[in-house]
Order: structure tokens, then sequence, then C-alpha cells
């Protein structure tokens, strides 16, 4: 499915991300000893956090990380650890974690070269917990910011690129949260309500699956509402931007019941 395979780009791309930063670092291997709070020198510190990483144990190396940054505050290494305690803590799957070390980085070092992975690593963990429609979509919506700030901030990286794959779907989402909320007011007989969902999603989601529905579902509220030649107008919209569409299909048959002679785009 779509979404497994951009959960495989953006792990895929924060990896590569993590490996640049890791790249030229002290080697060896952390042996059992190896706890957060142990006083270390800094090359021994970090390569025994990123053992733990490439050990798959994110969570240690995290504490390791955050270890390298409390001890050895001015090293040069410090800086990286900062960002490999938050890619760490995004593995574990600890996104407010995650989302606060990517933010202190920022904080810090704002005019960093790695200062665009940082912002995408951001918005990995506000999407990694975007919840399904029928929950509140507050994370969703930090979602749509923070991979919105990729986009506009660092347009020609890879980061971007995939930043807008991702900012798709979030608008997908939303507007799929906007149709079920139209469609439980259309059951309940409150057609403005429903119309103004189903515009918002005509007006604001240009570019998402629902269109097409929504603008039927125009169709039918206009109808309810007693202004035909509004359900006209919806109905030719949609004929003209989705004429093999069953929604159009559906919105012809039903302007002809219910006003004969009005063409709906046809």
């Amino acid at each position: 499915m779509a979404e497994r395979s951009l959960s495989k780009i953006a792990l895929s791309a924060a990896a590569v991300a993590a490996l640049t930063l890791t790249a030229g670092c002290a080697g060896g291997r952390g042996g059992p000893k190896d706890t957060a709070f142990v006083a270390r020198d800094v090359d021994t510190l970090y390569a025994a956090a990123k053992d733990r990483l490439e050990r798959g144990q994110p969570m240690i190396a995290a504490a390791l990380f955050d270890e390298v940054e409390r001890q050895h505050p001015y090293s040069p290494w410090a800086r990286r650890a900062q960002l490999m305690s938050s890619f760490s803590y995004y593995l574990a799957k600890d996104y407010n974690k995650s989302i606060q070390a990517a933010q202190r980085f920022l904080s810090i070092h704002p005019g960093n070269r790695d200062a665009p992975y940082a912002y995408y690593l951001i918005s990995l963990c506000y999407y990694e917990q975007i919840s399904d429609v029928d929950r509140d979509q507050k994370i969703t919506m930090q979602a749509k910011a923070s991979l919105t700030e990729v986009v506009r901030r660092f347009p020609n990286t890879r980061y971007a690129a995939d930043a807008q794959i991702k900012l798709d779907l979030v608008n997908d989402h939303l507007a799929g949260k906007e149709m079920q909320i139209g469609r439980y007011y259309e059951k309940t007989g409150k057609w403005l309500a429903a119309s103004l969902r189903f515009r918002n999603v005509v007006q604001n989601y240009q570019t998402t699956s629902h269109v097409p529905e929504a603008l039927f579902r125009l169709v039918e509220a206009s109808l309810a509402l007693g202004v035909p030649e509004e359900a006209v107008k919806y109905g030719a919209v949609l004929g003209a931007n989705y004429p093999g569409s069953k929604w159009y299909e559906k919105a012809y048959k039903l302007i002809q019941k219910n006003s004969p002679g009005a063409t709906a785009g046809q």
C-alpha cells in the first residue's frame, strides 16, 4: 500500500541523514557496561551510543547521545549528539522527546547545515502520529504545518520532496474528516452545516480524492435547501472536471429528477 511505501521512504531518508551525521565518527564497540550515566571521554561515549543504535537499541542510544551533550557540552560531538538523540528517539517512537531534541538543536544551531534534517525529523514525528478520521485531528494539523515548513524552507532538498508527498496524504486525510462530518450533518438533516463542510473540501482541498463526492453532496444539499440553480452550478463543475465519475452520473440523474430541463453540464 501507499502508506507502507511512504513509511519506507521516510525511514530511508532518515537513515541516510543519520549515516551522514555519523560518518567519520570514532570506531569501537561498547561493552556490556554501556550505561547512560558513567563519565567517559567524548569519543568513547559517542561510539557507545552509535553502537547501541546500530544494535537496534534506540532508547539506550538516545540516552547515551544525551550524555554526550551533558558531559561534553562544548565538544564538536555535542552538536551531532543532539540530532542523533532526536533520531534515536524517533526510531524508538518516543516522538515527544524526538521533537524536543530536534527543537533544541535548532534553537542552538539554527543555521547549521543539518537544520533541514532537524525540521524534517520534527515533521516525521507528527506525521507518524496521525490517527484515523474518527479522532481529533489536532496532530494532523501539526503534521501539515511542519511538513509545509520543510517544503517552504528547503524546497530543493530530498526532505522537501518527501514532505510534499506526505502533505498530499495529510490533505486527503483532513478532507476525509470534513467529508465524514458533512455526511453526518446530511443524515441529521442539517443541510446548511453539511454544505459548509463540503464547500470547504472543494475550496481548500482541491487536489484530493474527495472533491468529486463533495461536489455531488453539494448538489444534494442545494436541492434539499431549495436552491436548484446552485445544484445545477455544482453539477456543471462536477461534469466539467470529473465527467467520467460515478458522482457526476449520480448528480446528473438527481438534478434531472428534481429540476427537469437542467443539464448539469451535459
